[in-house]
Parts: C-alpha cells; sequence; structure tokens
C-alpha cells in the first residue's frame, strides 16, 4: 500500500531516549527440550476496578471462579493501565506508551493503534501460534486497524467502544447481536459475553496435541453501559447484598443508581461464571498444565469509588490510583508459582512478558517501552529494576480538566501521572505516597522537592520524546483491495465525541473532519447517511422508543435534511437526497494520498444542521 509511509516512526523509535523508554527483555528459563509452547489466553474485562472483586477484599460480591484462578495466579497487586480503555488496548497490544502507540482515546479519530506496529497477534502469529480474538478491539475499525489486519486468524468483534456503539451493527443490545466475524456481519445467538467465551473456546477445541499452541484474546465489552444483563444475574446479586440500607447511605444517590449498580455487579457474576466455564474446560481437556491463563480490566471501575474501592480514591477517566491500578492474574501451573507480587509493573509488560514465557521472544520488535517480567515471575529474581511509568491519554474533548483551558482530547505533558515505586505525581504538580495515604488525600509535593524534581524532570523528558508524533492523527484507508466498500462514522472525526448510538437517535448537531488515505486512484462514489443503512430509515425520518431485551432505546428525533454537502481534498459540492430518500450520494475522481473529508446535512435554506454521521465509500469502476 504505497501511501502508508513508517520514515517518521522509524525514527522516533531510534531516538527514545534510555531515560524514559526502558526495555528489559529478559529471557526465560528454557523449557526441556521437546516441551511443547504453552497456549495463550488473554482475558480482560471492561469498567471493572481493582475493588470489584471477592479475591480483593469486596465485602459485597462474591467471584469464586475468579477466587480460585487468583489463588492458582501470580497477583500483581500493584498493575497499572490507562484510566480509559483505548489507551490500555493499544499498550497491551504493542508494548509501547499511548503517546508512541497513537491509540489515546476511546473515540474523536484518536483510537487508531499505529499502523506500521506489530501487535500481541502478530508476534504469536510469526511464532508459529494460531492467534483469535472474541470480543472488543477498539483499536480501529477500518483498514489497516482491524484485527484481522493485526495478526489475528480467527476474529469474531464489534466496532468501536461498547455495543451500541456508532458503528456497531444498529441496534445491538447485548442479546442476539450482529457481530463481525472474519470480515462479515454475522448473527449469534445468546448474550454477548457468553458469545465470546463460547465461541473462543470452541475455537480453542480445534487444538489437537500434535497442532500449533494458539493465542486467545478475550477483551469483553462487560461491564461497559449500558448496563444489560440476563435478569437472574440481578436476582443472585440482590441476594448476596441482602438489606441495601447501608449500601444506599454509602452511594448517597438515588435508588435508580443503586439499580445501575446491581446491573453492573449482574454483569460481573455472568463473567465470574464464563471464567469458571474456561477454567472447566482446560481442566477437563488436559490444557491447564501448559496453558497460561491471563486475567485483567481495562481501567478503573466505574462504580467502585462509589461502594468498594480498595481504599483507593478516583474511577474511570481518571488520574486518581482507582483510576489505573487494576487486578492482573497470571496462572501458568507448569512453571509459576501462585504468589503475590508488589512490585510497580504496567500493562504494556505483557507483551514481553508474555512473549518471553513462550520463547517466541526473538519476534518481539524493539525497542519497547515494556519490560518483561518473566524472571520475576519464574523466581530467578527477587525485585524488579527501580523504574518511573508515565501515564497520559486524551480525553473525551467535553471532560473539565484542571491543567488546560483547551480541548483535553488534545493531548497535554500535563495531564499525566508519573509513577515511582510508591510516588504518584499528577499534573505536574501533586505529589502524593500511595503507600501512606493510599486515597491520596495529602499532597505532600512540597515536603519533598528533590522527589518532585526527579519526577517532573522524566516526564519533561519523556514529553520531549512524544510531543511531536501524538499531535499526528493516523488515518483510515480508502479504496484498498482489503476494504472495499467501507464505512466510516463520526467515531472518526478528529476530536469530536459522538460515539453512541444514542447521540445519533438525539441528532446530536456536531460536525467534524475524517483524516483518511486514499490508497489508489480512481472513481470514488460516497453515500451520506444519518442512518445506517441497515436501519432502512430516512434521512428526515423520527423514531419511537425501542423496546429492547433487558431495557430501551430512547426515541430519535426527526432533522429537517433536505440536501448534503461533501467536500474532499479540492472536491466540494452540494447536493439534494436522493430518491430513496436514505442517503446524499457523491461521485469524484480521487488522486492516491492523503487526503481530509468533511461534510455537512442541510436543512432548507442550506444552513448546516451536522455533519453525515455515516458514509459508504467505494471505489467504483468508471
Amino acid at each position: 500500500m504505497p501511501w502508508i509511509h513508517s520514515n517518521r516512526r522509524d525514527t522516533l523509535l531510534c531516538t527514545i531516549s534510555i531515560a524514559f523508554a526502558i526495555t528489559t527483555l529478559f529471557i526465560a528459563t528454557p523449557r526441556p527440550s521437546g516441551a511443547a509452547s504453552p497456549n495463550v489466553i488473554l482475558v480482560m474485562t471492561d469498567d471493572q476496578g481493582y475493588g470489584d472483586f471477592s479475591f480483593n477484599g469486596n465485602p459485597y460480591i462474591q467471584t469464586p471462579a475468579l477466587d480460585r484462578l487468583a489463588s492458582e495466579s501470580v497477583q500483581l497487586t500493584d498493575f497499572h493501565v490507562a484510566p480509559m480503555c483505548t489507551p490500555t488496548r493499544g499498550q497491551l497490544m504493542s508494548g509501547l506508551d499511548a503517546f508512541r502507540n497513537s491509540a489515546i482515546n476511546v473515540s474523536s479519530g484518536r483510537t487508531l493503534l499505529r499502523h506500521d506496529l506489530k501487535t500481541m497477534a502478530d508476534v504469536f502469529q510469526d511464532a508459529g501460534y494460531r492467534t483469535g480474538i472474541f470480543g472488543k478491539w477498539h483499536l480501529g475499525d477500518n483498514y489497516p486497524f482491524r484485527p484481522e489486519d493485526r495478526g489475528f486468524d480467527e476474529t469474531l468483534w464489534f466496532p468501536s467502544s461498547h455495543i451500541n456503539s456508532v458503528p456497531d451493527f444498529w441496534d445491538n443490545d447485548y442479546f442476539d447481536d450482529t457481530y463481525i466475524r472474519n470480515g462479515k456481519r454475522v448473527a449469534h445467538s445468546g448474550y454477548c459475553t457468553d458469545v465470546f467465551f463460547d465461541e473462543a473456546i470452541e475455537w480453542a477445541k480445534q487444538t489437537s496435541p500434535t497442532d500449533s499452541p494458539f493465542f486467545a484474546f478475550i477483551p469483553l465489552n462487560s461491564a461497559h453501559w449500558p448496563w444489560f444483563v440476563p435478569d437472574q444475574y440481578r436476582a443472585r446479586v440482590r441476594t448476596m447484598l441482602g438489606d441495601t440500607t447501608e449500601l444506599k447511605r454509602q452511594l448517597d444517590t438515588t435508588p435508580s443508581n443503586l439499580e445501575d449498580l446491581i446491573s453492573f455487579l449482574a454483569m460481573g457474576l455472568n463473567i465470574d461464571d464464563n471464567v469458571g466455564t474456561l477454567t472447566q474446560y482446560l481442566d477437563e481437556s488436559g490444557l491447564s498444565e501448559n496453558t497460561i491463563v491471563v486475567f485483567l480490566t481495562d481501567n478503573g471501575s466505574t462504580f467502585g469509588d462509589h461502594y468498594f474501592n480498595a481504599g483507593m480514591r478516583g474511577k474511570k477517566t481518571q488520574l486518581w490510583e482507582g483510576g489505573h491500578r487494576v487486578p492482573c492474574l497470571i496462572r501458568w501451573p507448569e512453571q509459576i508459582t501462585a504468589q503475590k507480587i508488589d512490585d510497580l509493573t504496567h500493562v504494556q509488560d505483557l507483551l514481553p512478558t508474555l512473549a518471553a514465557l513462550a520463547d517466541c521472544d526473538e519476534h518481539l520488535p524493539g525497542p519497547l517501552d515494556g519490560t518483561s517480567l518473566a524472571p520475576r515471575l519464574l523466581g530467578e529474581t527477587d525485585s524488579l529494576a527501580d523504574r518511573m511509568l508515565v501515564i497520559n491519554y486524551s480525553r473525551m474533548p467535553q471532560f473539565k480538566v484542571t491543567y488546560t483551558k483547551g480541548n483535553p482530547a488534545i493531548p497535554r505533558r500535563n495531564g499525566a501521572a508519573v509513577m515511582w515505586n510508591k510516588w504518584r505525581l499528577l499534573e505536574n504538580k501533586r505529589l502524593y505516597n500511595v503507600e501512606q495515604d493510599p486515597h491520596q488525600d495529602h499532597n505532600v509535593a512540597q515536603d519533598h522537592p528533590e522527589i518532585v524534581a526527579k519526577m517532573r524532570a522524566h516526564l519533561a523528558t519523556w514529553w520531549d520524546g512524544v510531543k511531536d508524533d501524538v499531535m499526528t492523527p493516523e488515518r483510515v484507508v480508502i479504496g484498498s483491495e482489503q476494504e472495499n466498500p467501507s464505512l466510516l462514522t463520526a467515531c472518526e472525526w478528529l476530536d469530536i465525541f459522538v460515539d453512541q448510538q444514542v447521540q445519533i437517535r438525539r441528532g446530536v448537531r456536531k460536525n467534524g473532519v475524517w483524516h483518511l488515505i486514499v490508497d489508489q486512484p480512481g472513481t470514488y462514489e460516497f453515500a451520506l447517511r444519518r442512518w445506517p443503512k441497515e436501519s432502512g430509515l430516512k434521512l428526515d425520518q423520527a423514531i419511537p422508543m425501542k423496546q429492547v431485551t433487558d431495557g430501551t432505546f430512547p426515541a430519535g428525533a426527526s432533522l429537517p435534511i433536505k440536501s448534503g454537502r461533501l467536500k474532499i481534498g479540492d472536491f466540494d459540492q452540494t447536493s439534494p437526497t436522493d430518491s430513496s430518500g436514505e442517503a446524499i450520494t457523491f461521485r469524484t475522481q480521487l488522486s492516491a494520498g492523503p487526503i481530509e473529508m468533511q461534510t455537512w446535512m442541510l436543512d432548507g435554506n442550506q444552513d448546516s444542521i451536522c455533519g453525515a454521521y455515516y458514509v459508504d465509500v467505494q471505489r467504483v469502476e468508471d
């Protein structure tokens, strides 16, 4: 693909400062000659935090399957991710800081994992593994960013941040949904979490003792909003909670929010049941001993700070400890002794760690920001080297923050947390010792100026290495043989947040720019839509409230769309709606190369209403 270049990325990687890009790729103890390579199963849940599990002391809920897994695993008790899901996923897959891999936000055109990076799936695939993903990808919905483009042989996934996101199949509701299966939309029966585990297990069953080992990635959308779940799990939660008087007092909120918490916890029980089903399959199939199972969550809890947060402050999207310290369990009965390890560790460590444990670290790219934990897990050392880590990410544009008066989606140096042992420097000004002050109530920056100075210097060096490149957005490719036609959605409007189908129903008055690459010169056709094609809805149509399996979707507003405008490169044209009333179509010649595109939906006075939330793009024969 001629217009995808990596020169500036290669230059950047070659100039990463040793002061902040610490890559320690230890070699694990070799397995005996002839020993089979381990299978690897990586389970990551969505929006559960450190305190949402009984193995971490939650007094309200019991998670017996995960408790058992924890008792048989290494538990990384000071393990950190990003406070939002896409940055965590990008760091997991690449082994690089979010600001180095470009996947820095949950939407707003900043979810795309750099096209030129090797992923965890690529590493295992190059080592001869079968690779599969079952669930939430959230690192790009179009070529060359889809999981099938990034090293996965088998793919079952849905686009963007959650089921019922803007690019997801219209009105998916967690039950009997339509997902993307190996490049095609396919309907599946059952509750989403059950489907993803069941499909992963069925895929794993294709393995025989003489087959290649497998790497299965099971990234769940649960327990992400909307909190839809089979109702029997709510009944189990209510039984566990018993009298909710004290819990209501702690929540200090309305009964409806207590019901939201119950649904959230119910989703956690369903996850626990599925982990139990997975481990039972491994036991019964004889795969347990030589299968590495990793369990973690993608950011802090959405509810933890309201009911139980294991003594920490903060939640998802925040720099407080509760926003990014999460559980991480690693089980490999054949090699690793169950224990708790309290070294400072990070999600980007998992790529080099798993590659070392599976003896395929020769396939790793380099340099990485992650450090292999293999010697620590295998008992070859009793501590990790002293290290500083930086957490930084692009916030949603509507967030209110204290480190800038500008759009918080634009990356800033001071939107960071620097971690060093038990020290936390937040927003380059507040210092906390989380060992002595786990709730981070006392800013001790004035008491430790030398600590602040050292951590600030580290942040400054780190920022100098990423600040230029992080401002450059990744670009979706149109017109390629790998994806033609393609669907573009408002999720990719740079630094504009439109990512929920409920926003489409409301008809949010927003607009933004797509950053694209035209793969091949030729004639391109564009169909601008207010509703997705599968809905069959007309541009100016309103829709009623819809009852779905476990809730309702709100009514959708009518927008007085009479025509539309498309500007892409030098082409700028206005056109009326087509005969179907569902789209506004354009056709133009495009040259290959980078290009920007914007659309407008216009009323009868030619005034702008919003951008086209959906655009079907196809390179066509003249």
